[in-house]
């Protein structure tokens, strides 16, 4: 079957799908995107989602490409025609196409959208899960807005190849404190000695992980003890266990740390816990 893309109002073969050479996305990074999860032919989060491509767009001075009603319509219309049960939808939108200039084009210039979806193996990702996964620390080198989820992930890219070169599945931001921030691609987590889940604020330094914010409404109804503060690599290196979350892989634990090892270097109790129940307190869309 061949995979269906959304382009600028056109459902087109994923493989004929295309933007303009000066849209704005090409040409400066100039957009803004979101991944949701798709279990079980449900879109998870899809209001949290949305609401957080809201406020980037806002942070941007972009406006919505269509109603937020049509948005949903299509990010479930391009999930039924990939026949995608499990898996993710991405959208993408940008500041339009227009002449290369730094200043911002004409208001008369529409915003682009571009929406795709594909399936995953939910046993691949389970499998995954019950090794564990290493990460590897990389300072931090981004802009200061990494809560607005931009498209402008080179940092991300060069962190995550380091991380692959080494034999890991992430790189564990650290800033200049010696603080972990976030992950390349995901937010991180402890559990210390005292069995403390602790990850870092979402204020500033770090984005507000929508899956994040579904493992935190779990934590708050299972009564787990936690603290939402910064923790430092050291901090992290003697933890008892460590994970990373987001929509690509929910709660995924972490067994090694610049090949130091967690705890006993299996996942540790309480990210499979989460990991488990984590679908139990999420808002799900029927595709």
């Amino acid at each position: 079957m061949s995979r269906i893309a959304y382009v600028n109002g056109q459902y087109v073969r994923h493989a004929d799908a295309a933007v303009h050479i000066e849209d704005r996305g090409y040409q400066f990074a100039d957009g803004v995107y979101e991944v949701c999860e798709v279990w079980n032919n449900q879109i998870v989060d899809m209001p949290r989602h949305l609401d957080r491509l809201g406020r980037s767009l806002s942070e941007l001075s972009i406006d919505w490409p269509m109603s937020r009603a049509a948005v949903e319509f299509v990010l479930r219309q391009v999930v039924r025609r990939n026949k995608v049960h499990n898996g993710i939808v991405y959208i993408q939108v940008t500041r339009g196409v227009s002449r290369r200039d730094h200043f911002f084009p004409p208001e008369t210039v529409a915003p682009s959208i571009v929406v795709t979806a594909r399936s995953s193996s939910p046993a691949a990702g389970q499998a995954l899960a019950e090794t564990g996964i290493s990460v590897f620390s990389y300072p931090e080198n981004r802009w200061p807005r990494v809560d607005i989820k931009s498209i402008a992930l080179l940092p991300n890219c060069l962190a995550k190849q380091s991380a692959k070169e080494k034999g890991g599945k992430e790189a564990w931001y650290v800033d200049a404190d010696g603080n972990v921030t976030e992950g390349g691609s995901t937010n991180a987590w402890i559990v210390t000695k005292e069995g403390v889940l602790v990850t870092r604020p979402a204020e500033n330094g770090i984005l507000r992980g929508i899956t994040r914010a579904g493992i935190l409404d779990l934590v708050a109804r299972e009564g787990l003890a936690f603290e939402e503060r910064a923790f430092s690599l050291e901090e992290a290196y003697d933890a008892r266990e460590a994970f990373v979350t987001a929509a690509t892989n929910i709660a995924m634990p972490v067994v090694r740390i610049d090949e130091r090892v967690i705890g006993n270097g299996h996942p540790g109790s309480v990210a499979t816990r989460l990991r488990e129940l984590f679908h139990t307190a999420t808002d799900l869309k029927v595709v």
